[in-house]
């Protein structure tokens, strides 16, 4: 009689992580169908039980080699008899493993690629194990087809679906491979099964590695024999992450064993499952129980920030003797200056604001920006507890902060890190050793909108001291205070929407206007309303296609400073909702012309000498204002020019008109035509500035170009 052996390909990996020393987190029974005459193994779920493989039967290839069939047994039922799965899937070779898709009604299973014809020739060497398919008929499977990367030059075997149907691992011993078998996935893309894709060392090694199971929490289990486990092979558990695979943990005792242990199928928690072990008289299949599911791979737990920094560009300067700046944070806090650090309340949406408020009127001369932000709790669990703590002192844990939008919690799973799990939203725990302990809080998820199971963990590092002493030293040496708080734009989990930023307006061709009111009417500028406007200013309509308003200025300056003075007189006017604001310049001609300020001033010290001549530095400007004016031949500029305050209004009055004049006269010698330019002297009529210290004074003796429409 030739001796009966079975072809069990199985996989092994080498846990380099320590195990903490733990109770045991399973219940192992050897399952009641299973024989000691023959092996059974490589369960796989279908519907209401397990299809298995078993080399029961006389039938034995041409070596003497047991060839294997599918059979099924009714877990539900607690049958303990099985029986062969299905005729339409025999054949006279090797049949299995198996893996379903989530309905049930479509199998894909190991066979060999040739199944017609004798025994012999069957056996040849070249009939390796490739991947084939059916779908579910009304009776029985349909045609079955086989996958096309199927190959006779190397086995491809022990599939198993992903939840989604998706993605297939399986075994093959490809010679592209790290040793003898390795995993590979596939990924269903268009139609088709792509190229396979080794999972690489951190998974695979120079032995074997087989009977993959893909849990619907995306958990990867897999047999090795290459890892020096606890026998010959033992099962291990990994998990995909964003830059390869999580390194594998070997199951705990009394799934692994000193003997061949393989073949793992479980439930998404790990509360129930099958394996199979030749920890018998023959190969068997055990059912495992665990009371307390197992945490394997976490992250590291982020901290919610509430608390940030926030400073203002100084793009645009304002002079804080008379203005001041004043955040608006949207939660009813308010807070003063140029840099300031505030606290939110918790996560939510807020409006926040910077304005720069006139000191003397309490009202706001100008809004530098605003916008909207949305902060977020990390999308992760969330362990709630004490940073430190002393043996024998209870220590609450909670888990209820826990942050997983579109998903519902299923359950709390601990574990505290000296050995002691436990279930429940908000354990308590006594710790008996000092040290650092690595807490890890497992939770079960399940999707409000597809009902999938998703299983997430976080790990949080408490310290515990021996005494109360002990921990008061530690805390009275530690530095009492860290670095500041993280500015509000560099936090990953927030979400900024500009609503209006000054910075960005200014970056444009833009001027400061003095607004004193706007209306969604138009009004009339001879309406008796302007009546207050002192006859130094003209009262001006801009319409905003935006806001659907139409605005009425009375001023326009290059500087927020220079828009001061004006400002002030409206508000003491009686113009209260006077305000600044940002006009981006969108004729050609007022942009081109803007440039110009901006790139040679308006001051007149650049302008003339003592004598008021002018200088080499006005030549520059004005030479481009002939070129401007030569581009635009429609184009009339008023050539005004101020001063401060020393001297007589007489004299003041006397030296702007002379020096405008000046100007148009270069310009006329330039050969642009008089009737072009108006020479304008306001004297010191229009400051910009308080004249009280000579740097003020220099900001009143300015030069302006203004289009006249």
């Amino acid at each position: 009689m030739k001796k009966r052996t079975t072809i069990i390909l199985t996989t092994v990996i080498l846990l380099t992580g320590t195990l903490t020393a733990q109770q045991q987190p399973y219940t192992v029974t050897k399952t009641d169908f299973s024989t000691d005459m023959y092996n059974e193994f490589a369960p796989a779920f279908y519907r209401n039980g397990l299809v298995f493989c078993t080399d029961r039967g006389s039938a034995v290839n041409s070596e003497g080699m047991a060839v294997v069939k599918m059979f099924y047994a009714d877990t539900a039922a607690g049958n303990t008899r099985s029986k062969l799965f299905s005729k339409d899937l025999k054949s006279k070779l090797n049949d299995g493993p198996a893996t379903f898709n989530r309905s049930g009604d479509t199998i894909y299973y190991s066979r060999n690629l040739v199944v017609d014809g004798n025994l012999k020739m069957l056996s040849t060497f070249r009939n390796k194990l490739g991947l084939f398919y059916a779908v579910a008929q009304e009776k029985g499977w349909g045609r079955i087809r086989e996958i096309r990367f199927n190959t006779e030059w190397f086995n491809i075997t022990m599939p198993c679906l992903s939840h989604d149907s998706k993605r297939i691992y399986f075994a093959s011993d490809k010679p592209d491979g790290l040793g003898g078998l390795d995993i590979y996935y596939s990924n269903w893309n268009n139609g088709y099964w792509e190229d396979p894709v080794n999972l690489g060392p951190n998974v695979n090694t120079e032995g074997n590695e087989s009977y993959p199971f893909i849990s619907e929490t995306g958990e990867l289990f897999f047999t090795s024999d290459g890892r020096g486990g606890l026998g010959g092979k033992d099962i291990y558990v990994t998990k995909q992450k964003s830059d390869g695979w999580h390194t594998p943990v070997r199951l705990a005792a009394p799934i692994n064993s000193e003997h061949d242990d393989f073949g793992l199928v479980a439930t998404p928690t790990m509360e129930d499952g099958y394996f199979s072990s030749e920890r018998g008289k023959s190969i068997d299949i055990f059912h495992f129980t665990s009371s307390v599911p197992q945490v394997w791979f976490t992250e590291p737990q982020k901290e919610n920030i509430y608390c940030f920094a926030v400073a203002d560009s100084g793009l645009i300067e304002a002079d804080t003797l008379e203005l001041q700046y004043v955040w608006d944070f949207g939660d009813n806090t308010k807070m003063s200056g140029y840099a300031v650090e505030h606290c939110f309340p918790g996560p939510g949406k807020y409006s926040m604001a910077l304005d720069i408020i006139d000191r003397r009127s309490s009202s706001v001369y100008f809004r530098k920006q605003s916008y909207d932000i949305e902060i977020f709790d990390y999308d992760q669990p969330y362990i709630t507890a004490p940073e430190y703590a002393v043996t024998g002192e209870t220590v609450q844990f909670d888990g209820m902060k826990s942050y997983c939008p579109g998903y519902t919690i299923t359950g709390f799973y601990w574990d505290f890190g000296d050995g002691t799990q436990k279930t429940g939203a908000s354990p308590s725990h006594r710790f008996s050793k000092s040290g650092e302990y690595d807490v890890r809080l497992g939770l079960t998820l399940r999707s409000e909108l597809t009902g999938d199971v998703l299983k997430r963990a976080v790990t949080r590092k408490i310290t515990v001291f021996g005494t109360n002493r002990e921990m008061e030293a530690f805390l009275d040496a530690k530095p009492a205070s860290g670095p500041g708080l993280m500015d509000i734009r560099e936090f990953e989990n927030i979400k900024i929407v500009s609503q209006y930023s000054a910075e960005s307006e200014f970056a444009k061709e833009a001027v400061f206007q003095v607004e004193i009111l706007s209306s969604k009417t138009r009004m009339d500028l001879n309406n008796p309303i302007f009546r207050s406007v002192p006859a130094k200013y003209t009262v001006r309509e801009v319409r905003n296609e935006e806001a659907g308003t139409y605005s009425y200025i009375i001023d326009q300056q290059m500087t927020l400073m220079a828009a001061y003075p004006a400002f002030r007189e409206m508000v003491t006017g009686g113009y209260k909702g006077a305000t600044v604001r940002l006009h981006v310049l969108k004729d050609p001609v007022e942009r081109e012309l803007n440039v110009l300020k901006k790139n040679y001033g308006v001051m007149t010290d650049t302008y003339f000498d003592s004598r008021n001549r002018l200088v080499t530095n006005a030549y520059l400007m004005l030479d481009q204002v002939v070129m401007m004016m030569n581009k635009y031949p429609s184009l009339k500029l008023e050539i005004g020019v101020h001063t401060d305050n020393q001297g007589t209004a007489w004299s003041q009055q006397s030296t702007t008109q002379s020096r405008a004049q000046v100007i148009v006269d270069y310009l006329v010698n330039r050969g642009i035509n008089a009737s072009r330019l108006t020479p304008r002297g306001y004297g010191s009529t229009r400051p910009v500035s308080p004249n009280g210290t000579w740097l003020e004074r220099r900001l009143n003796r300015r030069v302006e170009f203004t289009v006249i429409k």
